[in-house]
């Protein structure tokens, strides 16, 4: 089953193969924030900004997951990518 982004119920993002290729998604547009340790997981980890989670969901009609994530990976390779 692929994998989407979702803010407020509504699907916000192509669908995806797996949920690590929405994370990565995720991550490369800014949605992914580093929240520090509590007491039980020790170590910062990583969450998703404001009211996005990653939920399963169905592909759109002629929509192909394994095309979406190629074409996300050839579009990083191609975009310059800049440290903050």
């Amino acid at each position: 089953m692929p994998f989407a982004l979702f803010c407020n119920d509504a699907q916000i993002s192509k669908a995806y193969p797996s949920e690590a290729d929405v994370w990565k998604f995720a991550d490369t547009s800014g949605l992914v924030v580093d929240v520090t340790a509590d007491e039980e997981r020790p170590g910062p980890r990583r969450i998703l900004d404001n009211d996005y989670e990653i939920r399963p969901c169905k592909a759109s009609p002629g929509e192909d997951p394994a095309r979406n994530k190629a074409d996300a990976e050839r579009q990083s390779r191609a975009e310059p990518q800049f440290n903050s």
